[in-house]
């Protein structure tokens, strides 16, 4: 039996930088499997924990909470019987229903694989005041059904953002236990809290529009090309996402003013650059980077917005702060 848990919550509430906490902190000799989800079709969370020493699946492009759960199904099954890991961390995308998960993951036919243990919801509590997204059933419906709500980001939080969380725990909380966090550290206890929370959730609406490759692993480079892009839209936002080739690099400098004003919601990228790997984890106007001494195998930057953004323009502004231009 795969001790299992759902670490769930909305674009941006820091679900990848808590996977990586919690990581850090596997118990020596244990066996842990992620199964991550994103919206875009680049790879960026595949990619960010790679090193982490679990055995990773990827579903690109939304599809773990489509309502078939066909390419979830196959992942699941392909991490359980060959990987047989203690324990298993599923990452939805932060855009995603909860319900097709919970239901797949509840179905008889995981009863003697998995025990499934608490759902994790991350929440950074400054959206709490942003009107659109407190508006979208997939973030309401994340919430609901979490065992546990981490509110995240404390660290920047501002007193309003404060009392915005103390009054929707009063009115929604239930009950639940609710832990306040700074950059996903979370205690790794709370994995192995039971899932009491049965709430009967709706059915989400799911409307991916894929790109044209998809499949079980997320966006690579055939043969000798040396970059390519694509897109994703669904539930209101668009991703666009670029994956280039072990051989190029980027200006640092200019790689980082480009992710800063790039008109949108979300900047996710691991990056070659001189120096070795630079990780860019932008949400808002809160930019986290992060540099790493060993060059990733290649670069791959995502950016998903709610607004319609030029990604011609945004395309040939990136392309210039490469360092090796051969196309």
């Amino acid at each position: 039996m795969t001790k299992t848990n759902l670490i769930t919550g909305f674009l941006g509430s820091g679900k990848t930088t808590t996977l990586r906490h919690l990581l850090a902190q596997k118990p020596e000799g244990e066996k842990w499997a992620i199964l991550v989800n994103e919206f875009g079709e680049i790879g960026i969370d595949g990619a960010l924990l790679a090193d982490s020493g679990a055995v990773l699946k990827e579903i690109p492009g939304g599809c773990m909470c489509c309502v078939n759960g066909l390419p979830m199904q196959v992942g699941l099954n392909m991490l359980l019987q060959q990987a047989k890991p203690d324990r298993l961390l599923i990452e939805p995308t932060g855009l995603g229903h909860p319900k097709q998960i919970l239901s797949l993951l509840t179905s008889e036919v995981y009863h003697n694989w998995i025990t499934l243990n608490a759902t994790l919801c991350l929440l950074d509590p400054r959206q709490l005041s942003d009107q659109r997204v407190i508006d979208n059933e997939n973030f309401r419906d994340q919430l609901a059904c979490a065992d546990v709500i981490v509110a995240n980001k404390a660290d920047v939080a501002q007193p309003q953002d404060q009392q915005a969380l103390e009054t929707w725990y009063r009115l929604n909380g239930g009950g639940r236990q609710l832990v306040i966090a700074s950059q996903g550290a979370v205690d790794p206890a709370l994995l192995d809290l039971p899932r009491l929370n049965q709430a009967q959730l709706p059915d989400g609406k799911h409307h991916h529009a894929h790109a044209e490759k998809r499949g079980l692993a997320a966006l690579s480079l055939p043969g000798t090309q040396r970059w390519r892009r694509a897109v994703n839209q669904g539930d209101g936002y668009t991703s666009c996402g670029w994956i280039f080739d072990g051989d190029t690099q980027f200006d640092t400098a200019g790689i980082l003013d480009w992710a800063r004003m790039a008109p949108v919601d979300r900047v996710k990228g691991i990056l070659r650059i001189k120096e070795g790997t630079l990780l860019i984890n932008r949400q808002g106007n809160d930019l986290h980077i992060e540099t790493k001494p060993v060059a990733p195998l290649d670069s791959r930057i995502e950016l998903i917005t709610r607004d319609v953004a030029q990604w011609n323009e945004l395309q040939s502004l990136l392309l210039k702060v490469r360092l090796s231009c051969k196309d």
